[in-house]
């Protein structure tokens, strides 16, 4: 099985220059006018143009919106150097929720792009998550 994300968001370009400068990705196939392909994580990521106040499903009333939300999926960003990734983020128009927590597994930063969507990044120490893994 492959797995892929999609991100909406309203700004195409915006989203484009924020997911390059943030996380260092670079685009691969462009979709006409509402859609891209960024590449460089261990899976594609996909920068979706949906319309703020469109219905995300016809069984919802709800609308999109793109000041900050929640959804019970996110995406963890591993990386190497947290301070220098929540740094790169922050300059490229992230924000930084929480003030970075450290366990005995690793370190969590709690972040919100430009378009409402939150996002961790993890860096490892030690064992990683097998320092808190049973069985």
């Amino acid at each position: 099985m492959q797995f892929l994300a999609n991100i909406d968001v309203d700004d195409l370009q915006k989203a484009t220059r924020f997911y390059q400068s943030a996380f260092g990705l670079r685009i691969g196939r462009r979709f006409g006018a509402d859609a891209i392909e960024m590449l460089g994580s261990s899976a594609p990521i996909y920068l979706l143009v949906k319309a703020p106040g469109s219905a995300p499903t016809s069984a919802k009333a709800e609308v999109r919106h793109y000041d900050r939300h929640w959804t019970p999926v996110h995406l963890d960003f591993v990386v190497e150097d947290l301070e220098a990734a929540v740094q790169r983020a922050l300059n490229a128009g992230a924000t930084l929720e929480a003030p970075v927590s450290t366990t005995r597994w690793g370190k969590l930063a709690l972040m919100v792009d430009p378009f409402g969507h939150g996002f961790c990044f993890v860096q490892f120490l030690g064992r990683g998550y097998d320092e808190i893994a049973s069985g």
